[in-house]
């Protein structure tokens, strides 16, 4: 009879050692955590660690204090419809004006008004894009105290307005894109632009002003323009869509009003039009006008997130991060506190996307942003992580390193943020185990040292205000792989 076959004594001793070794080593996460910078685990020079964390959504609206600069596009529109997150409405406020002052714009008096249109350049839309929105035109209210000097945020209530209804539209966001040719004394071929028409009225009403310094006189001076039109209100027919559209108002190209008109001189009848635009208007010494632009962005909680946010439970399994202005939450490592002091090679907090409700049309953030609080509540002062602050040498300006302290949206579906140095201070140096704060800003400034003075630094994540939305894993997850972590690849010492 064959004998089974068997493995010497010596060469089964020799395959269980390497077997062993292989099993230790978790070489696949440790290469994601820092390539060659960080060595390999493998339980006998170095060793990894996975803390749990305590989870918890708070708002951000009431201590956001995003703002709006000249050059920034502008939200316009309703997400009426958005089962993890509630309700959006944003409405945009403006200011334009003629190309000059002292001079009349119209090639003579008392033109005859053809057809007077408000057109704004449409740069991206978020949400469902093939539904159709209508917005409205109104005129700002002289006593609202809206004006060229303020930076406005994205909470900022809605400005009262006065009179009718200056114009409408209906428009779909995904044919906006589309090319459409406007004929006029030639003919042009435009799009990415949505075009308002307001009613002829307000047309002669500009047409009607003189350069006096009379109570007509608006092209006289910036001033006295202002004191008769104040700007413009565009507003989104509640529940008409479930999608916000961007539009950049610093394109005098492409937003401006355009007043179209036929006007008789020396005998011959004029077809002509006048622009207005909205720009800068002034820099005197270091005051800087910023134009006079708003963007009022008003989130109706709702949805799971409400639920989650007004629940008892001390720690949420489940993170809901609305951009800014809208919702942020907070982290906290309980463990770190009795960790004793070792050498970190790296410290990452792993976040996990959830697949959501509608995401196929309510994209995540590219980016999320995390920073340290001095309260789980999130209402006090916020800090960067100093080590990625830096000088730019060229420009003498300081800034943040978003690609060093990571977040950005992998293809496995987490987030990943490196606070190496910050953990190894807290073993280390004692240094306070601050709770940490996650959202996606459109314009943050937490405090960062900068020659020895803490300072805002600026930091943003998204490319448009109210740009994204994201349910996250949060520390107590049913799913053990997916739970916001805090993971260490560390060294004895």
């Amino acid at each position: 009879m064959k004998k089974p076959f068997s493995l010497p004594p010596s060469l089964i001793l020799f395959v269980s050692i390497v077997l062993f070794f292989l099993s230790c080593k978790k070489i696949d996460e440790a290469t994601t955590l820092g390539g060659d910078l960080v060595p390999e685990v493998d339980n006998i020079n170095t060793f990894e660690a996975s803390f749990q964390t305590e989870t918890d959504n708070i708002l951000l609206d009431a201590n956001d204090t995003a703002k709006l600069g000249y050059g920034d596009a502008v939200a316009l529109g309703t997400i009426s419809s958005d089962p993890e997150f509630g309700r959006t409405a944003a409405s945009v406020y403006f200011q334009v004006a003629p190309a000059t002052y002292g001079t009349y714009p119209f090639s003579a008096p008392n033109p005859q008004i053809d057809s007077v249109v408000l057109s704004l350049d449409y740069v991206s839309g978020y949400g469902d894009t093939t539904l159709p929105q209508r917005v409205r035109v109104y005129e700002i209210a002289q006593a609202t105290g809206f004006n060229d000097t303020s930076y406005y945020p994205l909470n900022q209530p809605d400005f009262e307005t006065t009179g009718a209804e200056l114009g409408s539209a209906l428009f779909t966001m995904s044919q906006l894109k589309d090319s459409f040719s406007i004929i006029r004394t030639d003919t042009q071929h435009v799009a990415n632009q949505l075009r308002i028409r307001l009613n002829n009225s307000f047309g002669e009403r500009l047409a009607r002003y003189d350069t006096t310094t009379g109570v007509n006189g608006g092209y006289h001076n910036d001033t006295l323009f202002k004191s008769l039109f104040r700007g413009f209100a565009i507003k989104a027919e509640d529940g008409a869509g479930n999608g916000l559209a961007y539009f950049n108002l610093s394109n005098t190209d492409k937003t401006k009003l355009t007043v179209y008109y036929k006007a008789t001189k020396d005998a011959t009848i004029d077809t002509a039009e006048v622009t207005f635009t909205h720009s800068l208007r002034y820099t005197t010494g270091t005051n800087t006008s910023v134009g006079g632009q708003a963007n009022s962005i008003k989130r109706q909680i709702g949805g799971n997130w409400e639920t989650y946010l007004n629940n008892t439970v001390a720690q949420d399994d489940k993170l809901y991060i609305q951009s800014s202005p809208g919702s942020a939450a907070t982290i906290k490592v309980p463990g770190l506190d009795t960790f004793q002091n070792k050498v970190i090679h790296r410290a990452e907090l792993v976040v996990t996307r959830l697949p959501s409700t509608f995401d196929n049309w309510f994209a995540a953030p590219e980016q999320l942003f995390t920073d340290r609080i001095k309260s789980e509540t999130g209402k006090d002062s916020a800090f960067h992580f100093q080590e990625f602050v830096a000088l730019n040498t060229s420009t003498q300006t300081w800034g943040f390193s978003l690609a060093s302290l990571g977040g950005a949206l992998r293809t496995d579906n987490t987030y990943r943020f490196n606070i190496t140095t910050t953990v190894q201070d807290i073993i280390t140096n004692k240094k306070p185990n601050l709770p940490l704060r996650i959202y996606a800003p459109f314009d943050t400034r937490p405090f960062g040292l900068q020659n020895g003075t803490y300072v805002p630094t600026f930091v943003s994540t998204i490319p448009y205000p109210a740009y994204g939305r994201v349910v996250l894993a949060g520390g107590n997850y049913a799913e053990t792989g997916k739970q916001l972590r805090l993971r260490i690849i560390y060294s004895n010492l």
